[in-house]
């Protein structure tokens, strides 16, 4: 191969063109002048400024993308040396090599290994047979057998054999969405000084918490606790709904009151205290409060006594289910103190 030849082959490698030109040529600039090098450099840039007034948006290879974000990192004037991108372009390229070499990086080593046909039917059988198992549970069940299956694949499987969740509303959500038209009401048992029953008897409501009505009785009959309602609903005041639970004290009497003040009866599930939390949380503050502080004697003083506490509780009680704020606090009524003196008491233990 003559000279000529070996001079035009080597041009053709160094041409910008071909897929070895980059290399080629990079360890040709090495034996070069530093002015030959800033002259094809400017004759470069000055083609790719014409370039770009005429040529249609390149498309670039993921080579391409590879290659430029290598190559700004040696320059530390890349961004004036950018034509046919923009900065922003680049840096964005960048974000994206980042991600893939994450991704790789945090790949698994091996693909989890898929369960048999049989130790699906089994999960299944399980989910089935036993209603009160959760995942942990089966799980459990199948180490005993020597199998090791993930909480999440049990989870799935037994998706497949129980029924999904009704999507309507909870009693949760219907409580919070109708608190102002809700009263709840129950009945709170105590024993006087010579251990005899007496009874009395609460209505709150659920929004502010405020206490509508209390009642004492040694004897709650169905007609004693129709007229509590009777007079809780007097002048046509009265909720939407009234929660009660189960108690037979709670009969016809009551709900052909309940009837008339166009009230909806709402009766909570057996063994479900949680399903009436508000009026039983107040039923605990009347115990803690107040009757544990004190020897009730008879009917009228637990009646005294309760609707003092009442009134404490309706005008002066902050609650955190409300955000400390008092059922019937009445603009104005906080009062400043000077000089860290106690306020006053003026409900005490033996009222």
């Amino acid at each position: 191969m003559s000279f000529q030849a070996l001079h035009h082959r080597f041009i053709d490698w160094t041409k910008p063109d071909t897929a070895t030109s980059l290399l080629v040529g990079t360890l040709t600039d090495l034996a070069r002048s530093k002015t030959e090098l800033v002259a094809e450099n400017a004759l470069l840039r000055q083609q790719l400024i014409i370039l770009s007034r005429h040529v249609k948006r390149p498309v670039f290879k993921k080579s391409d993308r590879m290659l430029l974000v290598l190559l700004a990192r040696a320059v530390r004037t890349w961004k004036q040396a950018l034509f046919i991108i923009q900065p922003e372009t680049l840096l964005r390229w960048h974000r994206q090599g980042f991600q893939l070499y994450w991704k790789y990086k945090s790949r698994t080593a091996s693909a989890k290994p898929k369960i048999s046909a049989e130790i699906v039917a089994l999960i299944k059988d399980m989910a089935k047979d036993n209603r009160l198992w959760g995942a942990e549970r089966i799980r459990g069940e199948l180490l005993k057998l020597g199998l090791r299956v993930c909480k999440r694949t049990i989870q799935k499987y037994m998706r497949q054999v129980r029924p999904a969740r009704p999507r309507g509303q909870n009693w949760k959500t219907f409580l919070h969405t109708h608190a102002e038209q809700i009263w709840a009401c129950d009945f709170l048992p105590v024993t006087d000084l010579l251990f005899r029953s007496l009874y009395a008897f609460f209505i709150i409501e659920l929004h502010s918490r405020r206490v509508i009505h209390v009642g004492v009785t040694r004897s709650p009959t169905d007609a004693w606790t129709a007229q509590q309602l009777r007079e809780a609903t007097a002048y046509g005041v009265g909720p939407k709904y009234l929660i009660r639970d189960n108690d037979g004290k709670f009969g016809v009497g009551f709900a052909r009151i309940a009837q008339t003040s166009r009230i909806e009866i709402l009766t909570t599930p057996y063994f479900a205290p949680r399903a009436n939390a508000i009026c039983e949380r107040f039923l605990g503050s009347v115990r803690r409060e107040c009757l544990d502080h004190l020897l009730i004697l008879h009917e009228k003083q637990l009646h005294r006594v309760l609707n003092a506490y009442v009134q404490y509780f309706n005008q002066a009680r902050p609650h955190q289910g409300i955000r400390q704020q008092i059922p019937e606090q009445k603009a104005g009524s906080v009062v400043f103190l000077e000089g860290g003196n106690e306020p006053e008491r003026h409900l005490s233990h033996g009222q």
